[in-house]
């Protein structure tokens, strides 16, 4: 069960800031945590061994289109094909059409033409890593491509340029569409300011239109000069993603326990976030720095299905193979007379957790809340009102769904990295993966109806099973009998043998000849 972190930072004032530790002591793992009034409240991490190609640029080649699921297969150099989808796919690459789509508005999904009549076999494309691979299913792809700088993103092939939805004052979003429009914007691509670009002058954007226009220039450059595949534009790494797309004004501090990396983070800061009052510091302590602020602890038991709060309740996750299921339990929570007012005040509570939860394990796809249900309409719309709030500041794509009258609410989230139960846990070799595993008695009835298979079979005259010791000892006195009217009965001889090396539910069973000579085996 997850608890509460309770270590706390304290500020000039006793104001709890954000702060943002860097833990890359070693150097097979690069782990960012950002810390929100002393508590995790956003966990990222990279393994060298499996490095993220999100937000690559490759020049890939078409192997194979599928017009039955409106999709291409293209190789792209990882040694695994990516997936393209044709709502992935630019309208320049449509049959007579060079129209370019505006920023933010793409050609909906009827409107499309078939993939087989926009992209051929064979042919070369730039193409956009999206989302990472999960299991056997291939990287995600698009054609619309997209760099990122600090406080725009620049999209070549696009039109116009737009304001970030994540930035909902109107008056803010009037006055970077002003400041647009006096940006000199090469014709052949569009502009995203981003939230980080609120409050910029005009030189500032400008600045980073100039970088990233080179930038592309160069990629642009490489594309008509390279053969596919080949990788065209390679994302920074995990330290400077993170700063560069969540550092903002809010956090204070930025501690590294790696004297080289903060060098590297000055740097960026440097030329990046020129007047940033943020404080960078080397961490070197002799307690390693996750486990100084009690990171170590949260990390460890981020998988945990349940997860308390701290009035009493807890929380109860369940992920599928097609959602995610939470529910809130009020527990020992018995702090109001009214159980309505409780249920609500359990549901607030469960809801900023729900929200952070939801960003710490990167938890994707469908996902559905069980409310505790509250028979008053002014309370379920102030769930509904705090959930949707709480869910707003998450950087991921997210639509929510009014709560129910059952006090369900549905929503969908986009995964952004690779799962951290993936990275960290392998599958059970025993259950693998359920959870769950058969009884020694089951096990043993197994064991018995295969061998009743295989005694019946004209050419065995013996049968050697081999099965977990446990396995073997139930067979061996619980079952004794039974496999001793098999013998005789059908005159053949069964010989069971416990095998140290096998798992409980594992098993072998040989068939042979009168010669010795194995005929079958496993039935």
């Amino acid at each position: 069960m997850i608890t509460f972190n309770r270590y706390v930072t304290k500020q000039k004032g006793n104001v709890l800031a954000k702060e943002m530790l860097i833990n890359v002591a070693q150097e097979e793992e690069c782990r960012i945590a950002i810390l929100d009034g002393g508590k995790l409240d956003e966990l990222y991490f990279e393994r060298a061994a499996n490095l993220s190609h999100v937000g690559n640029i490759y020049k890939g080649k078409i192997t194979n289109i599928e017009p039955s699921i409106q999709a291409c297969f293209v190789d792209f150099g990882i040694g695994q094909n990516g997936f393209l989808h044709i709502s992935d796919v630019q309208t320049i690459f449509f049959p007579k059409n060079k129209k370019k789509e505006r920023v933010g508005q793409k050609r909906p999904r009827r409107e499309r033409p078939p993939i087989q009549d926009c992209l051929k076999r064979g042919q070369e494309i730039m193409v956009q890593v999206i989302k990472d691979g999960i299991g056997t299913k291939g990287p995600t792809l698009s054609t619309y491509i997209s760099i990122p700088g600090r406080y725009l993103v620049l999209m070549p092939g696009m039109n116009r340029s737009g304001v970030s939805r994540k930035i909902e004052d109107d008056e803010s979003r009037l006055k970077l569409k002003t400041v647009l429009k006096e940006m000199t914007i090469p014709e052949d691509v569009g502009v995203i300011v981003r939230t980080a670009g609120l409050g910029r002058t005009k030189r500032d954007l400008q600045r980073d239109l100039n970088y990233l226009g080179r930038l592309w220039k160069t990629v642009d450059k490489t594309s008509k000069n390279e053969a596919a595949p080949v990788e065209l534009y390679g994302e920074s790494d995990l330290v400077i993603r993170t700063i560069r797309d969540v550092f903002n004004a809010d956090i204070k501090k930025i501690t590294c326990d790696s004297e080289a990396t903060v060098k590297q983070v000055k740097s960026f800061l440097r030329i990046a976030v020129p007047r940033s009052r943020c404080r960078i510091q080397h961490f070197s302590g002799k307690v390693p720095l996750f486990t100084k602020y009690k990171i170590e602890e949260e990390i460890a038991n981020m998988q945990a299905r349940q997860v308390s709060l701290p009035s009493g309740g807890s929380l109860v996750i369940d992920q599928t193979e097609a959602l995610v299921a939470i529910d809130i339990n009020s527990g020992k929570n018995r702090a109001h007379t009214d159980s309505d007012v409780m249920a609500y005040n359990n549901n607030l509570e469960a809801a900023e957790e729900i929200a952070r939860q939801l960003r710490l394990r990167d938890l994707g796809g469908v996902i559905v809340v069980d409310f505790i249900d509250m028979l008053h309409e002014k309370h379920r719309r102030g769930v509904d009102r705090k959930f949707k709030e709480l869910i707003g500041k998450d950087r991921a794509r997210t639509k929510v769904l009014r709560i129910s009258q059952l006090g369900l609410v549905e929503m969908t989230r986009q995964r952004m990295r690779p799962s951290l139960e993936r990275s960290h846990y392998g599958e059970c070799p025993n259950c693998a993966g359920m959870g769950k595993v058969k009884t020694v008695e089951s096990m043993a009835l197994n064991v018995i109806r295969r061998i009743q298979t295989a005694i019946g079979k004209d050419r065995v005259s013996s049968i050697d099973v081999q099965v977990a010791p446990e396995v073997a000892y139930y067979l061996q006195n619980k079952k004794r009998s039974i496999l001793y009217d098999l013998e005789h009965s059908k005159e053949k001889v069964i010989e069971i043998r416990a095998n140290i090396d096998f798992l409980s539910t594992q098993s072998e069973i040989i068939g042979q000849d009168s010669r010795g000579s194995v005929v079958s085996r496993n039935f």
